[in-house]
């Protein structure tokens, strides 16, 4: 009978790091299959043959179809929360603008992860209370670096949470009209940065006047 692996040796190291890229290839394989043939295409026997192994394989790592389901979910919204924690600056702005850079980065590259978070491909699947708790994990990294904006004035005083908000809603209209195609991808970058920049420039101490609205015309 081979050995178990022990913690904190050397062996139970790498037995670990081999169980978290068989997970990743599943993930992926999963993912891949799911944006080219659809949901049909995301069953276990399916996803074991594209990966080379037995479906028992699979199942010792999610139990089910809907624990990849929900694996999947988490993954996304782990990679996007990774990208937002790697965006750099040399100042509150400009780390806020990478955040904004790194979000359409992670959706172009991660298209298949980026359906099954905002866009629900999976019939029936339902993420659970602490699934949905670890999706908002990424809008917390980018309240906090709104907050660092405001405590450099660079924002007018207000709640982080809601100017995130904001931003990540602009963030995720423009990127999903461009993985859409639906405007082309010839000037997506610069129709994403002046997007970001207007949403951003609103809570701004020099901020344009919100226009008038007009009275309405008298019925004839």
């Amino acid at each position: 009978m081979p050995a178990r692996p022990t913690d904190g040796t050397p062996y139970a190291a790498a037995h670990a790091e081999g169980k978290r890229a068989l997970r990743t290839l599943a993930l992926d394989t999963a993912s891949t299959l799911l944006e080219q043939h659809g949901p049909a295409a995301l069953t276990m026997r399916r996803i074991a043959a594209e990966m080379g192994c037995s479906t028992t394989v699979l199942y010792t790592i999610f139990g089910s179809k809907s624990g990849i389901a929900e694996t999947l979910w988490r993954e996304g919204f782990a990679r996007l929360r990774t990208a937002l924690e790697e965006a750099r600056g040399p100042d509150p702005l400009a780390r806020l603008a990478a955040m904004g850079h790194a979000y359409r980065r992670n959706a172009l590259a991660n298209r298949a992860y980026y359906s099954i978070m905002f866009q629900r491909p999976i019939p029936g699947f339902q993420p659970s209370e602490q699934a949905r708790a670890e999706s908002l994990e990424p809008l917390r990294v980018l309240a906090d670096a709104v907050a660092d904006c405001l405590d450099a004035g660079v924002f007018e005083r207000g709640e982080p949470d809601y100017i995130a908000r904001v931003l990540w809603a602009a963030s995720h209209g423009a990127v999903s009209l461009e993985l859409a195609d639906y405007e082309g991808a010839a000037d997506a970058e610069q129709r994403f940065d002046d997007l970001i920049g207007a949403a951003a420039a609103w809570f701004m101490p020099e901020r344009p006047a919100r226009p008038d609205v007009p009275a309405p015309r008298p019925r004839p």
